[in-house]
């Protein structure tokens, strides 16, 4: 089967998978005879026929081919003897030789008698500059059309000679016709160089076999060359990749099935092609890059049914350890915190395949357990095992101190002068006997309020293997009782806002929480709680300044023990955050005199952004179903309720909603303004709580309120400072920190 010329290159034959590494072919080099002359054009020219081992079959002067290769050579002698160096005019001669014989030759080359068989060397280790090529239609059977000109001879003796080939075919490796048409096109697309009636150096011919096998369908080419009645006949025999029959996976143990399957689909019943194997194997190591994974494709291999063995590396987890170093010298040293309480914190364990995600999230985890000032992961290989031994370099903090400060509490957010200054101290420890677990120990004091508190957490349960952390409370605090039972603006100035109301309460619990999935949480409790109403010298009191009851028992105290159920669910991303919280607390009269009831509180908030502009929606109610004491009533109003109203300005009741909307956008650095509209209600609850406070004081029940303000971003979270109107034509500031309940 000849290989036109002016074949058209075809689309891609189906494409098929064949080995990672395969060796190059390799043509062995015929050493030239030396040359005929000493002149450098004759060994230059004459080297050209010493390519060709020639078999005598018949008697060399009745050879043609012999003839015609004197006649060449002694040819060249007398125009080297007559023009000497001068190429232009020895180039002119042996053109118009060809020219002037070429009819004469063509008939002794088609009657001649038997023709010898030939050849060609087609593998030359020297690196040999392509020189231009001799006119295919001034030479013995030249092609047709060809837009070549003339001869030119290289200048250097060391230049490759040319031979004239005058037929191509190609075969497979048993010497017979390519029968696969896409494949037949493949090859003749890849032959750049070789083309019938060209003369060809053994450059060019490399440089087309290198390009057959660069297709990716071939295990292997060899060209050969044989003499034929019309010239030389290059014949390229080429072996052809099998076809996709199945598939073997060695070594993935993370690596999915499925994964394998669908990057080998379209391969399946196709020959397979080497390049787009290799995209198929960027496709699987891709699925380890993309999750951070340790492993890789090591070595593909097509077995001879057709079956291609994949072999993959991945490289386990050998072992984990734990390294202190100094906060100042940055050397190794002791560590307080024991190994097991970091190491239990780690997700990535002894035996899994090694993730960098995973080990940025552990670093995370233990950096955010706060007993950390630096924390990095190294891998490094372990010996010659193929695994990977992780180190985890950690700098502790200093684990416990005193501190003091001052603030303003919410009575004095809601009524201003020094009323709501309270001074603090406290006493912490980040990492008691070394297992991360916390003391805190504080004391606030201020005009009116006050609270001593001790708290006891344990982040991580020893032996619990669902992360369940355990919390211990002790609390006694004091807070003035204006927000429900304060006094009307009517009132004379010489009574307190408050009432000369103080609320005391006495607490003592334990809290169990966990994560439940992702992005849930929940936690369970149960505390006991005292709590009663006393004046300003710290007497006992049972009712308010307008007759109301400050208890539901009537006595100075009310007890309850209060079981406690909360779930938790948090998401964000680049387009906003959500947040939805569930909880109930009931009471459990296990004295006849304990409070009974059930309390249900619900929150939601959706963030979500739009260009520059953030926009919230929150929500809020609840509900109190059994025994209430008055002070438990659900206040509305306020800097976290409804805005251009004082706290609990709006009413007090069993029941409530609150609704808001706000929408912010950057101003400057981390400056935002903000437009926000509040809604809320006692849902007409307000007279079912005992001596109906909120009734008493004139609130409205319901209201709304608008305004404007702006966030400054802060370690503490967004500072917010807000001006509201409210609809019974009032105005005020509000001033918080963090963002609404």
């Amino acid at each position: 089967m000849h290989a036109e010329s002016s074949a058209s290159c075809s689309p891609r034959p189906r494409p098929r998978p064949a080995r990672i590494s395969f060796s190059t072919v390799k043509l062995p080099v015929l050493e030239p005879r030396p040359p005929v002359s000493s002149s450098p054009y004759l060994a230059s020219s004459s080297s050209f026929f010493s390519r060709v081992s020639r078999k005598k079959k018949n008697d060399e002067s009745q050879n043609p081919v012999q003839n015609v290769v004197r006649s060449a050579e002694n040819l060249l002698q007398n125009a080297w003897a007559r023009w000497g160096p001068d190429e232009k005019k020895v180039e002119e001669f042996f053109n118009k030789f060809l020219l002037g014989h070429r009819e004469r030759w063509e008939n002794r080359f088609l009657s001649g008698a038997a023709i010898c068989s030939t050849s060609l060397a087609l593998a030359d280790n020297r690196d040999y500059k392509r020189p231009e090529k001799i006119a295919a239609d001034r030479l013995p059977g030249g092609g047709q059309g060809s837009s070549r000109k003339g001869l030119s001879v290289p200048a250097g003796a060391e230049d490759e000679e040319r031979v004239l080939i005058s037929e191509i075919l190609i075969q497979d490796k048993d010497g017979q016709d390519l029968e696969d048409a896409e494949l037949l096109a493949t090859v003749r697309c890849a032959l750049k160089a070789c083309k019938p009636n060209f003369a060809l150096t053994t450059s060019e011919v490399q440089e087309d076999v290198h390009r057959i096998i660069d297709t990716g369908f071939f295990a292997s080419c060899m060209p050969t060359a044989e003499d034929t009645r019309d010239g030389v006949r290059l014949i390229f025999k080429v072996e052809s990749n099998q076809e996709l029959k199945g598939l073997v996976c060695n070594g993935a143990n993370v690596l999915p099935t499925r994964v394998v399957q669908d990057a080998f689909h379209d391969e399946y019943g196709k020959v397979v092609n080497i390049q787009r194997l290799n995209k198929v194997l960027d496709t699987l190591n891709g699925w380890y890059r993309d999750r951070g994974l340790f492993g890789q494709v090591t070595d593909v291999e097509i077995l001879s049914d057709g079956i291609i063995r994949v072999q993959v590396a991945e490289a386990e987890v050998h072992n984990i350890n734990i390294r202190f170093l100094d906060r100042k010298t940055g050397e190794p040293t002791t560590g307080k915190t024991q190994p097991e309480t970091l190491l239990r914190q780690l997700t990535t364990k002894k035996g899994q395949v090694y993730s960098l995600q995973q080990g940025r999230r552990d670093v995370e985890t233990v950096f955010t357990m706060g007993i950390m000032e630096d924390v990095n992961l190294v891998p490094q290989p372990a010996g010659d095992t193929g695994m990977v031994d992780l180190t985890m370099n950690v700098v502790e903090r200093v684990t416990g101190g005193f501190s003091a400060g001052g603030g303003l509490s919410g009575n004095g957010i809601t009524n201003g002068a020094l009323s709501g200054l309270v001074g603090s101290f406290a006493y912490s420890h980040r990492n008691a006997f070394g297992r991360n677990q916390k003391l805190n120990i504080s004391l606030e004091r201020g005009q009116v309020d006050s609270m001593f508190r001790v708290n006891y957490t344990d982040p991580w349960i020893e032996g619990d293997d669902k992360r369940t952390s355990r919390s211990i409370n002790i609390q006694n605090s004091r807070s003035p009782g204006t927000i429900v039972h304060g006094i009307r603006r009517d009132a004379p100035s010489s009574v307190p806002v408050h009432g000369g109301v103080t609320i005391g309460r006495l607490m003592a619990g334990v809290d169990y929480s966990r994560p439940l999935r992702p992005k849930w949480s929940g936690t369970a409790g149960i505390n006991f709680q005292r709590a009663g109403a006393r004046d300003d010298h710290g007497q006992p009191k049972v009712v308010d300044f307008y007759g109301g009851p400050l208890t539901f028992s009537g006595r100075a105290y009310d007890d309850m023990l209060v079981a406690k159920l909360e779930i938790v669910y948090t998401d964000s991303g680049d387009n906003g955050s959500s947040q939805l919280v569930f909880n109930t607390e009931q009471g459990l009269p296990i004295a006849a005199d304990w409070l009974f009831f059930n309390r249900i509180n619900v929150r939601a908030r959706q963030g979500l952004r739009i260009g520059p502009m953030r926009c919230i929606a929150s929500f809020s109610g609840g509900s109190v179903i059994g025994d209430l004491a008055p002070h438990e009533a659900f206040p509305i109003g306020g800097t976290n309720s409804v805005r251009g109203y004082d706290e609990g300005a709006v009413g007090s009741g069993r029941s409530c909603i609150v609704a808001s909307g706000e929408i912010s956008l950057p101003l400057v650095g981390p400056v935002e303004g903000a437009v926000f509209a509040d809604y809320g209600g006692d849902l007409r609850s307000g007279k079912t709580v005992p001596g109906d406070p909120a009734g008493q004081r004139f609130k409205p029940g319901s209201g709304y309120g608008y305004g404007a303000g702006l966030r400054v971003d802060s370690p503490l979270g967004p500072l917010r400072l807000e001006y509201a109107f409210n609809d019974q034509h009032a105005r005020r500031f509000h001033f918080g920190i963090g963002y609404r309940n």
